[in-house]
């Protein structure tokens, strides 16, 4: 990272530090440590809790939704409710709320729902990239909240984990030009803006470089056993760009580094983010991280903070998380110059963002409702999917279909299923299969492409589809996010196998459609079918995919990963015992 830069990354935060420090100085102890507290709003007693402890922040964790339901309404009233709360405090500083908006604001029915990063890695395409970060932080402030814990700017480097679908590629050169992109749309030119967000990279650091078998599920949140030189070449450049864009927040991973917990290393979190890199935004721990470390909770506290550590996610033990920290500082155990300087990034951000006492309303703007999820923002996320889809393999030119074929079979639990498509962090955290959503299908989206002259039939073992020269068969994964994704297995189900096998029996040429959040091994099924589209987790617009079937759009996507042989013997990326099916940057086109 060069001088300039790193003077402009310090002059866009450091600027509001007169106003930040006068503020400080008002401050009691306890409204300090209220300010570096986050708790999940499910675990507060009333929302008079974020008055009365001076809360610097709330967050609405995977499943924690508005009691009156996951609509748009019920989400904006839920937020203004304890703003309000905030604005009621001794000195009306207003809250950041936080949400994990990972691929649109995907918490919320009737969002624009995006591919997921596997398959926006696919795009190359940084324009892309920033303009679904800014339709994301539209739809986000639509509901008030002005905190997205976003972008991903992991490197997975064994696909057996379960976040691989949230890190744009196994390639640092991929991830750290998208992940600035993404910065720069949700935060957009100021943090002033009313549609801006402040944006988080994480998972720092080192979190796609786990070691299978070092955690209880086999990767997620486990231990990255390199030396410092591949640690900085593989997991830091996505760091570095999103700092120099001027990111105003990083999330410290679950995982370890060569033994050590990555929330407690004053190395990675102070001496290289902070001083090294000059990072002058504030860290916020995931969610009860600091929990995963040795010791007593006290201990807990007293190691995160004293690593560099500015405001805890601390969903349910809030209370004893501030009056320990109390005790900490009380026994000088915690300088009172290390909660200050915490305190003064958290407030050098809301001073960035006017989120200050007599500063702009910090209450929703409901006009934002309009253009929430509207065929404008669909749009752009249809030409994601079409962007992201890559061909690997096209037998005898059978893509693109030809539009009025008398009859096309479509199969597969995953052709008319919203849910599916979408993927984990959808509406819950782990998402689910079914109508969980508003948007289209991916049968929906072909019968549309196909015309109304064509025979468009659907079962989803495969089944009923006689007379039928085309097959479109769209299988793969079913939701799941983080440590419930780790797999041993990367095999097509038996299931998706027999719903291929029943087409070809029945004389189709097959399109397989893999609907994933990452390569899965197809060997057995490769030479078996006429063409291959890894469609990844498109999201809400199905139609995106029928689009590049039916040649409207070619296909332009490029992997983002390798992908294996079925003789891979080791997933983990450079391995002697992991072959290589297609490189990175293999994708086909008409």
């Amino acid at each position: 990272m060069g001088r300039a830069s790193q003077a402009a990354t310090k002059n866009t935060l450091s600027s509001f530090d007169p106003q930040a420090k006068a503020l400080l100085a008002q401050m009691t102890l306890d409204e300090k440590l209220g300010q570096m507290t986050q708790p999940d709003k499910l675990y507060l007693q009333s929302p008079d809790d974020v008055a009365n402890y001076s809360l610097g922040s709330v967050l609405s964790g995977g499943d924690s939704d508005p009691k009156t339901g996951n609509d748009l309404i019920s989400w904006t009233d839920m937020y203004d409710e304890y703003q309000s709360r905030a604005l009621r405090s001794r000195l009306h500083i207003p809250l950041l709320y936080g949400v994990d908006a990972v691929h649109g604001h995907n918490n919320v029915i009737g969002a624009t729902v995006f591919p997921h990063n596997v398959g926006l890695g696919c795009t190359r395409n940084a324009e892309l990239i920033q303009q679904v970060a800014r339709i994301t932080s539209e739809e986000v402030r639509a509901t008030g909240i002005n905190w997205a814990f976003s972008p991903c700017v992991t490197v997975p480097q064994d696909i057996r984990w379960g976040r691989t679908y949230e890190g744009y590629s196994q390639d640092p050169d991929i991830v750290k030009v998208l992940g600035e992109a993404m910065v720069k749309g949700l935060q957009r030119e100021s943090l002033a803006d009313p549609l801006a967000v402040a944006a988080c990279a994480k998972h720092y650091i080192g979190d796609g470089g786990t070691t299978y078998g070092s955690a209880k599920t086999g990767l997620d949140q486990g231990n990255t056993e390199v030396d410092e030189a591949t640690l900085r070449r593989i997991h830091l450049p996505g760091y570095i760009t999103t700092v120099n864009a001027g990111v105003a927040t990083v999330m410290p991973s679950y995982s370890s580094w060569n033994g050590v917990h990555c929330s407690g290393s004053k190395k990675l979190l102070t001496d290289l983010l902070k001083n090294e890199l000059g990072f002058e935004g504030f860290l916020i721990s995931d969610y009860a991280a600091i929990n995963e470390m040795p010791g007593t909770y006290k201990q807990q506290i007293e190691t995160s903070i004293n690593a560099g550590m500015d405001m805890v996610m601390v969903p349910d033990k809030w209370m004893e998380y501030i009056n320990l920290l109390r005790q900490l500082v009380q026994e000088n155990a915690v300088p009172m110059s290390r909660i200050d300087d915490a305190v003064l990034r958290i407030l050098r951000v809301k001073c960035a963002m006017g989120l200050t006492p007599g500063g702009p309303s910090p209450l929703a703007d409901r006009s934002l409702h309009r253009s929430f999820g509207s065929m404008e923002h669909r749009a752009v996320a249809r030409d994601c999917v079409r962007q992201s889809l890559v061909l690997l393999k096209n037998e005898n030119k059978v893509l693109p279909l030809l539009k009025g074929a008398a009859h096309i079979h479509v199969a597969g639990e995953a052709a008319d299923n919203i849910g599916n498509q979408c993927g984990g962090w959808t509406i819950t955290w782990q998402g689910r299969s079914g109508e969980d959503t508003l948007g289209t299908t991916i049968l929906t989206g072909i019968r549309a492409a196909a015309g109304p002259a064509t025979k468009v039939t659907y079962s989803e073992d495969g089944s009923g589809g006689k007379g039928a020269k085309i097959g479109i068969a769209v299988v793969g994964e079913t939701p799941y996010a983080e440590m419930f994704g780790d797999r041993s297995e990367l095999r097509l189900k038996s299931q998706a196998l027999g719903t291929i096998a029943r087409m070809k029996a029945d004389g189709m040429q097959v399109v397989l459609v893999l609907i994933s959040g990452r390569p899965l091994v197809i060997d057995d099924v490769l030479g078996y079918v006429d063409a291959v589209v890894a469609a990844w987790l498109p999201g809400s617009e199905g139609a995106g995919v029928a689009d590049v079937l039916f040649g409207a759009h070619k296909p332009g996507g490029k992997l983002g990963y390798s992908w294996p042989k079925e003789s891979t013997t080791d997933f983990r990326i450079g391995s002697p015992g992991y072959h290589t099916l297609f490189e990175v940057g293999y994708g086909l086109s008409y």
